[in-house]
């Protein structure tokens, strides 16, 4: 059986001057920090496709949002972009919804 690791999937469309902006602001560092870490940044564009097998509570409208997903189920979302502050203190209440990760050496003992 293969474990689903919890994910952040940002939506964004062609042009979304917030996306934009996003990108510069955190998009640009995300994956140097903890959180990408514990959530590995996946992106959609609703221009060009969409978020095959996953079950979000309600569809995506706007851009940006921000979905934290684990086991292919949203586990909740931000949605729009203010800043980076307020950015980090909603994903940090969405990661705190989280299961805590299984250590290295647990998953080692249970394939064993």
């Amino acid at each position: 059986m293969r474990a689903m690791a919890a994910e952040l999937i940002v939506f964004e469309r062609d042009g979304c001057p917030w996306c934009q902006r996003w990108n510069r602001e955190v998009g640009a560092v995300y994956d140097k920090t903890d959180e990408a870490k514990r959530l590995p940044l996946r992106r959609v564009n609703l221009d060009r496709g969409t978020a095959q097998g996953l079950r979000l509570d309600m569809p995506v409208r706007f851009t940006p949002t921000f979905v934290v997903v684990d086991q292919d189920r949203e586990v909740g979302r931000i949605t729009g972009y203010i800043n980076d502050d307020t950015f980090w203190g909603l994903l940090g209440t969405l990661i705190a919804k989280l299961p805590p990760p299984v250590a290295e050496s647990s998953v080692s003992a249970i394939q064993r």
